[in-house]
């Protein structure tokens, strides 16, 4: 039975061909549907013009009309995304056709997109059947990533398609077409024309898609990693103490985390596990007793921000990116912490990503998950309460004891919540001798 938004699509379809249209559903839904995968959405290419298109469907956002493309909400909160065929004139941006020129030929439409297994168009009132063009059903069964047409032309239109073929080939475990493939190795470097934001949306992919080291080797072997992550380039050949990192360099113990991240996992936590050794290749040096990565965690944390600020994520994730780099060594203190600074370290936000990072990180080493282990058993053990109890005292408490505002009440408030944390103090009266002591007017 086809899903609800196949079907939405496929109305969309019959509309069209109602109205004496020829319609098609075009591009990675065809090729999820042949994969037998559920298509996130659906696109139909048709050659109706915009304004034929928004005449049938009155409720329509024209966000791209100027390139014949036409957005129809569906039921409950998805669109279907209408394209008129189109040729594409010079691509000066190298992102979007200078000029576009409507056709009424779904064979020419297709010759302009970028690879044959999204060239694929399918015919929903003929069941399902597929009209192609270009080679791609082959290409699906030979599961390979080939550009249409000149690889050097496609991606000159388009540089974000390099990375898009990474991208593609390790979701899908697939191989780059030769000559593909050597059109990126030697384009590479113009990636760098691509907006950031774009270049962030496709490595976020990539490490969130479940496939992530296979994306990172790819992007290592077609020279795109230096281009878009210099920072993560340096990792490979940097050394480690064989009796912590068995498994070998940055670059491969990297590898073997980004094996470990799970389709779907969240961005902060695929960006913070890709960069969380960031800062050993600058600080790395060869000591009397061992390799030495002196102040790596300060370094990465750094080092982090700026890839973040760069690649334009928002504040919210770079900080938590941050805090996953800032903060990954210090599982290997939780047996030695006081009962106040576990707790502290237990309630940072999304700490369950600070969790999840130290078992990848483990696993990708020496393998020992003791530490996990120990931190699972006690927030287990521990009510949310525990670890976040409410306050015994205010600054306004402190105020009616008759202590002076000022920056001491920082201080003050912070040893009596630590004293709170420990169990020392667990009423209000106890609190405020509590403070009495420790802080004589």
């Amino acid at each position: 039975m086809p899903s609800p938004l196949k079907s939405a699509a496929t109305d969309v379809v019959r509309t069209l061909r109602r109205a004496g249209h020829r319609a098609y559903l075009v591009g990675g839904c065809v090729r999820d549907l042949l994969l037998g995968r559920e298509p996130e959405d659906f696109d139909v290419a048709t050659d109706a013009t915009p304004d034929e298109v928004m005449r049938l469907f009155p409720q329509t956002f024209a966000v791209g009309a100027k390139f014949g493309v036409v957005l129809v909400p569906v039921e409950p909160t998805a669109v279907i995304e209408v394209a008129t065929f189109r040729s594409d004139g010079l691509y000066s941006d190298g992102r979007r056709p200078d000029e576009v020129t409507y056709t009424r030929d779904p064979k020419e439409d297709v010759q302009r997109r970028d690879f044959t297994i999204n060239g694929l168009l399918l015919d929903p009132l003929k069941s399902d059947e597929v009209l192609d063009y270009v080679g791609g059903r082959a290409d699906l069964a030979a599961k390979t990533i080939r550009t249409i047409g000149e690889p050097a032309h496609r991606f000159a239109e388009d540089k974000l398609r390099m990375l898009r073929a990474v991208r593609f080939a390790a979701r899908f475990d697939y191989q780059i077409d030769a000559a593909t493939f050597a059109a990126i190795r030697k384009l590479a470097p113009e990636v760098r024309q691509v907006s950031r934001e774009r270049v962030r949306d496709e490595l976020v992919k990539m490490l969130t898609e479940g496939h992530a080291r296979r994306a990172f080797e790819l992007l290592d072997s077609s020279g795109l990693l230096p281009e878009v992550l210099p920072e993560v380039e340096m990792m490979k050949g940097v050394e480690q103490p064989q009796q912590f990192h068995p498994e070998g360099d940055v670059w491969v113990h990297t590898l073997l985390l980004l094996a470990g991240l799970p389709a779907g996992c969240s961005r902060t936590l695929a960006v913070g596990a890709l960069l969380h050794d960031v800062g050993k290749p600058p600080t790395f040096r060869v000591a009397p007793d061992r390799i030495r990565f002196d102040g790596h965690v300060e370094v990465g944390a750094k080092m982090a921000e700026e890839i973040c600020r760069r690649l334009r994520f928002s504040n919210h994730e770079t900080e938590q990116v941050v805090a996953l780099v800032a903060n990954h060594l210090r599982f290997a203190d939780v047996k030695r912490m006081k009962e106040s600074t576990l707790k502290r370290f237990l309630r940072r936000p999304l700490f369950e990503e600070h969790l999840e990072m130290h078992r990848l990180d483990c696993l990708a080493s020496h393998g020992d998950l003791s530490l996990y282990e120990f931190v699972r058993e006690k927030l287990a053990a521990t009510p949310p309460e525990a670890i976040r109890p409410t306050p015994l005292v205010t600054g306004d408490d402190l105020i009616a004891a008759g202590y002076a505002p000022g920056p001491r009440f920082k201080e003050m408030l912070s040893a009596v919540e630590d004293a709170q944390l420990e169990g020392a103090v667990s009423a209000k009266h106890d609190a405020l001798e509590f403070v009495r002591r420790q802080f004589p007017k």
